[in-house]
């Protein structure tokens, strides 16, 4: 199908000036709350900012940014003030969203740089003088940590930057703070709790304060959803980008593996892991993709990438993209099982309908997971044992070298990085994790990859000669139970996860009007050119999202 260049200009439905001035008053008075260790940049000054007449940030896409910047409207050292003023006034103060758990130091400095390169007439691309947010799973060597959200990584940073943030900043991107996860990625309990990290401590999802903002990639989400940067990366072995954009009313591309470098990034397992934009837009995700892009030696899943990436996915971004497309719904899959996520997404299958698409809706649009077992599970064990291990080799630095010099700076440190959930997980890789070299892993891994690509996602949309499939990306956000973990309902993002496909989901409604519902165009592998358009397409014709209000709590009617 061809695909027309358009830009999106987005949607200017800011946060008003009276509810952020709410948050600001009562900021004195959440101080005493902010978890230790949080870092953040210049926050002696960042009260004396006066926002009145400062350029709105709230809903800003980043062709809004770029064309502020060329007309002289704003400088990049202005936009990075202003973000670090919201990051104090919204994420440390105010509602308390703990999205972020530490600012760049630099940020302003590099800013001035990248405005004087703007003054010799020098603009690098579409990311030029951006601030961005890395989830604290990306290697960036400068004066912040890489943690995963644990005190046993803090203290020493990384020798060398991520390829992701090396290509950001080539790119001319201001690593702006490193975002708040679940930690480890939600790889070391039975039952976690999303956002949580003992760095960073409970992220919150800034709909409703006290709802989960689901995870891994939960401060990613949640400080691109209150307007406190204008773009995030997250990462996602299964469901780690998909979820929390979902509940955060966020635009995000899962992408397929291998076509985005993992390399510097903490792992859990190498035949899932990705790396991947959240954003408000689909047009800033798509933005935010190009320059991730290309084969990298660090990355050898990278080389099978050659001949199908992107440097620029803003092409794919057509309105008409949806005109002529046979979309399958994973009914039998996703439907069903939560009526509240059901009243939401139901209707958006005649809005494609209305978009020119032919919607199949059939017993036969069906991925059969049942005969997963336990299998993946234990492929995420043994990889995760051997790819910890490897990550750690990169950073010598650290006093902690293993897998098992993990777990026992978790049992030394359980009062600060065990006080709601252990780590079943971290012992049951050491203890059952298989060497790569295994035949039972090597069958097991084959096995699962069938069952999501071969037998599953492809099989399907061969046999219905079907251009994506379409299902809801997760339902509403449950309330936050440090005690008990989390309880979700829905969630489509294994077939992809584990085929190593893409996912682009989209914003589509929200529960009670309070609660974000994304839903998910899925395909074959590297079809994110495509699956980009069918949301961009979905996303104009809907606008769906909107700013979070951060209520307290959800007063259900």
């Amino acid at each position: 199908m061809s695909a027309k260049s358009k830009q999106a200009k987005g949607k200017k439905e800011g946060l008003s000036r009276r509810s952020f001035l709410k948050w600001s008053a009562v900021a004195g008075a959440g101080s005493a709350l902010v978890p230790a260790g949080v870092r953040t940049a210049h926050a002696g000054d960042l009260g004396k900012i006066d926002l009145r007449g400062s350029f709105p940030l709230e809903e800003a896409t980043i062709a809004d940014l770029q064309q502020a910047m060329e007309s002289h409207q704003v400088t990049a050292r202005e936009l990075v003030r202003m973000y670090l003023h919201r990051i104090n006034q919204i994420d440390q103060h105010g509602p308390q969203l703990r999205s972020l758990i530490e600012t760049n130091p630099e940020a302003v400095a590099i800013a001035d740089q990248l405005d004087a390169e703007r003054a010799k007439g020098h603009v690098r691309g579409p990311m030029h003088g951006i601030p961005v947010v890395l989830k604290d799973n990306y290697d960036t060597a400068d004066r912040m940590m890489t943690t995963a959200g644990s005190r046993a990584l803090d203290g020493v940073p990384a020798r060398e930057d991520s390829t992701a943030a090396a290509k950001l900043r080539e790119a001319g991107a201001i690593i702006l703070a490193k975002a708040n996860l679940s930690e480890w990625a939600n790889f070391r309990a039975n039952r976690p709790v999303s956002g949580w990290s003992g760095r960073g401590r409970q992220c919150r999802n800034p709909y409703v304060i006290d709802r989960s903002p689901c995870g891994s990639s939960s401060g990613s989400a949640a400080a691109v959803a209150a307007n406190l940067a204008t773009a995030s990366l997250g990462t996602e072995t299964n469901g780690s980008i998909l979820c929390p954009s979902s509940i955060n009313g966020c635009a995000a591309i899962k992408t397929t593996v291998g076509l985005t470098s993992r390399a510097g990034v903490i792992p859990i397992a190498h035949s899932q892991d990705c790396v991947g934009p959240i954003c408000r837009t689909v047009a800033d995700a798509a933005t935010v993709l190009g320059p991730l892009t290309g084969v990298d030696p660090r990355d050898p899943a990278t080389f099978e990438s050659e001949g199908h990436f992107y440097n620029d996915y803003r092409q794919f971004l057509d309105p008409a993209a949806l005109q002529g497309a046979r979309i399958g719904v994973l009914r039998r899959n996703y439907f069903g099982q939560h009526e509240h996520t059901d009243r939401v997404v139901e209707p958006t299958l005649q809005i494609l309908r209305d978009l020119g698409a032919e919607v199949v809706d059939s017993t036969s649009i069906f991925i059969d997971l049942s005969q997963l077992g336990n299998r993946t599970t234990q492929v995420l064990l043994d990889e995760f044992k051997h790819d910890i291990n490897a990550y750690l080799d990169t950073r010598p630095d650290l006093s902690v070298h293993t897998l098992e010099d993990l777990i026992a700076f978790n049992d030394a440190d359980a009062a600060n990085e065990m006080p709601y959930f252990l780590q079943e997980l971290f012992i049951a890789a050491r203890d059952t994790g298989r060497p790569l070299d295994d035949p039972n892993y090597l069958a097991d891994l084959a096995f699962i990859r069938r069952v999501g690509g071969a037998d599953g996602i492809d099989r399907v949309m061969q046999e219905n000669s079907l251009d994506a499939l379409f299902a809801p990306t997760r339902g509403p956000a449950c309330v936050i139970d440090l005690l008990n973990g989390d309880r979700f309902f829905v969630g489509s993002s294994t077939p992809g996860a584990i085929a190593g496909y893409p996912t682009v989901t989209v914003p589509a409604g929200f529960v009670f009007n309070e609660l974000p519902i994304g839903v998910s165009f899925m395909g074959g592998r590297w079809s994110e050119p495509t699956l980009i358009g069918f949301a961009y397409a979905f996303e104009q014709a809907t606008h769906a999202r909107r700013p979070p209000r951060f209520l307290r709590t959800l007063n259900l009617p």
